[in-house]
């Protein structure tokens, strides 16, 4: 990642807000709001590069004040740095963001989006040498069923499938008997789509196997199982993994698997048959060096997101693309937002991104 160097002129560090059609709620806590912190990065001659830290404190135990915090002082640092390799910026400030993966990641997605710009080229591009794959510039997210009751599941499902999504990502892990129910409205309401089951931590191992005994007697097999138990139970990962070795069903550690230490731990046990990588776990840098490995030992890859804008969501369809690695892409946050801080046109609204014709960077239109 070398280029034509240049200039951080000014960095600018600050909170947007935007509120949600409804509460995303997954088994461990809810999001009432999209409260990010938002980096600009501008050079000498105006060119802005944006990036995003998506909080969840519910999950991560970050929080915004304190990621404003750390990105503002970053900013201060960054003013009047040159940059001609931008890897290596980034790394300058991993420390920095010990315990604050989202700010890291906002940075970088900053300095990466400034350097593309002023390299000419879209984003995906600083991406695509690292596996030594063709870029995968077209592919559709899937969309996410979050807890709620009943018919909330039947008629989100109905308005999604008829703008065109294929692919549901379901929540679960609160309620079983309702869960199982919710499970059948989804796939009533959209035969033939693709399932995915997300507990975020909400099971035991045996209970996750014996829900999915039940869904077995209706017919239904999801094509992933996400973070079925808590993040430190390995053992109980594997335990899923070597039962449902076979069936076609994939085991997918999200939680679990925030660097690239969890995730050599994860497939040095045959603990998961998949890892979901979120920017905001472990940032683009340290982002790639685990796709490489899953991709190098015949892990799957989903990607995946916070509660994230189009802004951050497209530069990680980006970061997709050039690796051309990933089977599942779960960047759907931007369509439960009602103020959308940001457009992207490579996104359309039935959840297909077509990256061929992104310009410079993420190609994203900041509205903040």
């Amino acid at each position: 990642m070398e280029g034509k160097p240049f200039v951080i002129e000014d960095a600018v560090a600050s909170i947007v807000r935007a509120p949600l059609a409804s509460p995303f709620r997954i088994a461990t806590g809810q999001h009432d709001e999209l409260a990010n912190v938002f980096l600009c990065l501008r050079s000498g001659d105006g060119i802005c590069g944006y990036g995003e830290a998506a909080v969840a404190t519910h999950i991560t135990g970050e929080t915004v004040e304190g990621t404003l915090a750390n990105l503002q002082i970053a900013a201060h640092a960054l003013r009047g740095s040159w940059v001609d390799n931008p890897k290596e910026v980034c790394k300058g400030f991993a420390h920095a963001f010990a315990g604050n993966h989202a700010g890291l990641a906002a940075l970088e997605m900053a300095v990466l989006d400034l350097f593309a710009r002023k390299q000419e080229v879209p984003l995906y591009q600083l991406f695509a040498p690292a596996t030594g794959r063709q870029p995968q510039l077209s592919f559709d997210t899937d969309i996410t069923i979050v807890i709620g009751t009943l018919d909330e599941a039947r008629s989100g499902a109905k308005q999604f499938a008829a703008r065109g999504f294929r692919k549901f990502k379901i929540k679960i892990g609160k309620d079983e008997d309702l869960d199982l129910m919710r499970i059948l409205a989804v796939w009533q309401a959209a035969p033939g789509s693709e399932l995915i089951l997300d507990a975020n931590m909400g099971f035991t191992a045996d209970r996750m196997l014996a829900f999915l005994a039940r869904l077995e007697k209706y017919q239904i097999r999801p094509a992933l199982l996400e973070q079925p138990v808590p993040r430190t139970d390995w053992q109980g990962l594997a335990q899923i993994t070597a039962k449902l070795a076979g069936s076609g069903i994939l085991v997918c550690a999200d939680e679990s698997v925030g660097s690239l230490d969890d995730a050599k731990r994860a497939i040095e046990s045959q603990a998961v048959s998949a890892i979901n990588i979120k920017t905001m776990k472990s940032g683009f840098i340290e982002g790639v060096e685990i796709a490489r490995l899953a991709a190098a030992n015949g892990i799957r890859l989903m990607l995946g997101a916070m509660m994230e804008s189009s802004l951050s969501i497209t530069a990680s369809a980006h970061f997709a693309a050039g690796l051309g690695c990933f089977d599942f892409m779960d960047l759907d946050t931007t369509f439960f937002l009602k103020g959308e801080p940001a457009h992207s046109p490579c996104l359309n609204e039935r959840g297909h991104f077509d990256l061929a014709g992104a310009g410079p960077g993420i190609g994203v239109v900041a509205k903040f």
